[in-house]
């Protein structure tokens, strides 16, 4: 009986990590569209700028991610 427990908790969290992937997966993509937006004649500077931004935004979703993952461990 403990085993039969132990595998299923086992299938639950194996279950829970594989959806807690997707789901973070899927609202950062979402994010992503939304930040999207093409702008013509951007100077280099403003494009220094924005790579700039790009690095630490995704940065802090990394961190944002690892922290949710190890929360639900």
């Amino acid at each position: 009986m403990d085993d039969d427990l132990s595998k299923r908790l086992e299938d639950c969290f194996r279950l829970l990590d594989e959806n807690i992937d997707v789901l973070a997966n899927l609202e950062r993509n979402l994010e992503d569209e939304k930040e999207d937006e093409l702008v013509p004649d951007m100077k280099l500077h403003q494009l220094f700028d924005m790579t700039e931004d790009v690095s630490e935004s995704s940065k802090i979703k990394r961190a944002e991610f690892n922290l949710s993952r190890r929360q639900a461990e």
